[in-house]
């Protein structure tokens, strides 16, 4: 990286580094080449070493060795997995959260059991900037039932305000439905107030949690929220295409249904019965046979985000988010970058988005020169700083490329 020969003192990062209290982590994922710097954990998060070795166990005793027997301890994986993201990662009760799936699968099986949970209501309501896969759902069930998506249109940068939703809501809703951060800007919903307004209305409140598992204190308990999807492939470090996870508060359990029913759903799967007769609890939000290794490298990634803890997870993201803007501040504003999260940072997730007409061409020549970031339309570079792995350094020398780059 010659570019980077400035005489651009990185002493304040090296302290910062020094001082984390999470620094000894990083040496738990596998990074094999020491000089990449990846912020791109938002999208993929690294491997844990543990979970290589974990994985191994599975294929060459439990699969290699147990064959079927291995089942008697696979199948109340998605359970316990999801026991431990309730607890560690989530904030809700044991009991709640199930391991299950994709995103968009989980999101589709909770709108629509919400949906057909409130038969007279005839809308839902999400904003034009929420994640692509639950706007594609959401037009699908509102086309093959016959109902009308109310779209906020929110700010770029700050994101769906309560009083956008409060705008949106009446006795016709159904459904108010946004992600927690903000997949491009980063910015943070207020979930207990958008829920409880939600709430009001007689309206469900469902969130996609997939920018904000492993990297917020996410209290959903406390936030009063309904419902919830997330991805485990971010933040958590699952692996691509890990599967994802549903939460369903404990007072809606009997009243909504999973309307996808599989076998793994149901009371006594091995009866293999004429009838589906749903499983107690939140089992019956399982539907087909679980991946268990992909649910064993979950298992992984959620121990070091417990081990670790999340009160601290999330104050290394904020710090990490901090500097990253203050080194825009510094380097970037005066070259036509602008900065695409909020200011705030009890209002910006773990995600730093800055801004240029250029955009694209800037992330595919940072990628060239070691820095691995990513590009949203349309004019948004994303440096993701994911806490356990990502240092201040990576951080310094990530802004100092981009601010070459754009002619500094």
């Amino acid at each position: 990286m010659a570019m980077l020969d400035r005489p651009v003192d990185p002493a304040r990062a090296e302290a910062l580094d020094a001082a984390d209290p999470l620094r000894g982590f990083r040496a738990r994922f596998a990074i094999r080449d020491p000089d990449l710097v990846y912020l791109d954990g938002n999208s993929l998060g690294r491997l844990p070493l543990a979970t290589a070795e974990r994985l191994r166990t599975v294929v060459d005793e439990e699969w290699g060795g147990d064959l079927i027997r291995a089942w008697d301890s696979w199948l109340d994986l998605p359970v316990r997995v999801g026991t431990r993201l309730a607890s560690a990662v989530l904030g809700a009760r044991p009991g709640e959260v199930i391991v299950s799936d994709s995103t968009t699968v989980n999101f589709y099986k909770l709108a629509l059991a919400a949906l057909e949970a409130r038969p007279g209501r005839r809308s839902v309501v999400t904003d034009r900037a929420n994640f692509p896969t639950d706007r594609y759902v959401l037009e699908g069930l509102a086309r093959s039932r016959g109902l009308k998506v109310r779209w906020i249109e929110s700010d770029p940068v700050d994101g769906p305000t309560t009083a956008d939703v409060e705008a949106a809501l009446d006795d016709d809703v159904a459904v108010v439905t946004l992600s927690l951060v903000n997949y491009r800007s980063a910015a943070i919903a207020d979930m207990p107030a958008i829920s409880s307004l939600a709430r009001a209305a007689g309206a469900f409140s469902l969130w996609d949690l997939s920018h904000a598992a492993g990297a917020l204190e996410i209290g959903l308990q406390e936030s009063g929220a309904d419902l919830a999807v997330g991805c485990t492939y971010k933040y958590l470090n699952g692996g691509p295409g890990s599967p994802a996870f549903l939460y369903v508060r404990t007072v809606l359990q009997a009243e909504l249904r999973n309307p996808i029913q599989g076998w793994f759903g149901q009371r006594d799967q091995f009866a293999m019965g004429p009838a589906y007769d749903r499983a107690s609890g939140i089992r019956s939000w399982l539907t087909g046979t679980p991946t268990i290794p992909a649910i064993v490298a979950v298992d992984e990634g959620a121990r070091l985000v417990e081990e670790a803890g999340i009160a601290n997870v999330r104050a290394k993201a904020a710090a990490l988010s901090a500097y990253a803007v203050e080194l825009h501040d510094n380097w970037l504003a005066r070259l036509g970058f602008s900065l695409g999260s909020p200011r705030n940072p009890t209002r910006r997730g773990a995600h730093v988005a800055v801004r240029h007409p250029e955009a694209r061409r800037l992330t595919e020549a940072m990628i060239r020169h070691g820095v691995v970031t990513d590009f949203r339309e349309p004019d948004s570079i994303r440096l993701g700083l994911s806490p356990l792995t990502t240092s201040f350094r990576d951080v310094w020398t990530g802004l100092a490329l981009l601010r070459d780059l754009g002619g500094g």
